[in-house]
């Protein structure tokens, strides 16, 4: 075990804005680890909530010295992990989500593996998505699945390697005082944008299975097409912020519904649009029904009829998303990349 006179201080900085439901568990998660009291702490930054988030963190506070409540006036979760990375202590930062919570060896973990990657400023693990309800967890195995998050490997990954971006990071806190903080900006995507340029300064970011979190899907249908709708729209402005990000692959979601949207319009007038339809519309099912078949084989045949709605929803939502954004920001134009400072 790492834990000795060497180990380092650890802040983890916690978003919060109307989490009540969920943010007794994760902070509990943090305080029940391995690694010793006096060399880490939680800096829970709230975002104005109005439910009784507030209460929940002010009582564990009270309880334990090592938890600390901020306040984050603009409410939105970019600007929350800068507050708190500004009033960390630690070596250290890990980012983490109020709608998740960790194993007891998390903290631990993080700061052998930061320690012993070779290269690496940022390291992490898979998230394994859980649900509470039955839709619930139907849309965590979906958003489990290659099919419907792509090459997100930190969802579903059981192998150690080199990612692009990770969920909740540790960093070593020298990144941020070369490359500067999260882009306030941005109310989504914040942090692929900001590993983005971890990677072009030349540091790696390493994920591991030995490093685990779990966090808590959507509850519904509406607020998982709203929450993916923002991915998409706010994937639009990173891209623009940095053209070098953009692969072929990451445009398929915004494609596959304009190709839809064109061709279901075409349709009426020219056959030949109708033949694209259908057969878009027909390879989609096929593809649908062979991963629902393949995740309901072995998580339980219950989710098999739900399966293609939450498909259906993670890919349109995002499309649409994508599509919305690129008309919002048409009028910003792509801008010249800033090479960060070397890491």
């Amino acid at each position: 075990m790492l834990i000795n006179k060497t180990a380092p201080f650890v802040s983890i900085v916690v978003p919060v804005r109307d989490e009540g439901e969920y943010v007794e568990k994760c902070i509990n998660s943090l305080i029940d680890q391995d690694y010793p009291a006096h060399l880490y702490e939680i800096l829970v930054v709230d975002g104005i909530s109005k439910d009784h988030s507030i209460e929940i963190v002010q009582s564990l506070s009270n309880k334990y010295h090592n938890i600390f409540l901020l306040e984050n006036p603009h409410r939105l979760t970019s600007f929350g992990l800068n507050i708190g990375i500004r009033e960390s202590k630690g070596e250290i930062i890990i980012i983490l989500g109020a709608h998740s919570f960790v194993p007891c060896d998390f903290i631990r973990k993080n700061a052998e593996f930061i320690k012993k990657a070779d290269g690496s400023y940022c390291v992490g693990g898979p998230i394994k998505t859980l649900g509470d309800t039955h839709i619930a967890k139907t849309i965590s195995l979906a958003m489990s699945s290659p099919f419907g998050v792509g090459d997100a490997i930190f969802r579903y990954t059981e192998r150690e390697a080199y990612a692009d971006t990770v969920a909740f990071g540790a960093y070593k806190k020298e990144v941020f005082n070369k490359i500067g903080l999260f882009d306030e900006e941005l109310v989504r995507n914040q942090d692929d944008e900001f590993n983005y340029r971890l990677r072009k300064a030349g540091g790696n970011i390493f994920i591991t299975p030995q490093i685990k979190s779990f966090y808590f899907s959507r509850a519904n249908f509406k607020k998982l097409f709203i929450q993916y709708f923002r991915y998409g729209f706010w994937k639009t402005r990173v891209f623009q912020k940095h053209p070098g990000m953009m692969r072929l692959r990451q445009f398929v979601p915004g494609i596959f519904v304009l190709a839809l949207m064109f061709s279901a319009v075409f349709a009426f007038y020219y056959p030949v649009w109708l033949l694209l339809f259908t057969s878009i519309i027909i390879s989609y099912i096929v593809f649908s029904l062979y991963f629902s078949f393949s995740i309901a084989r072995k998580e339980g045949w219950k989710h098999f009829s739900i399966l293609p709605v939450v498909f259906a929803i993670l890919h349109f939502s995002y499309g649409l998303g994508f599509l919305a954004g690129c008309v919002r920001f048409s009028f910003l134009l792509f801008q010249k990349e800033k090479e960060p400072p070397r890491l």
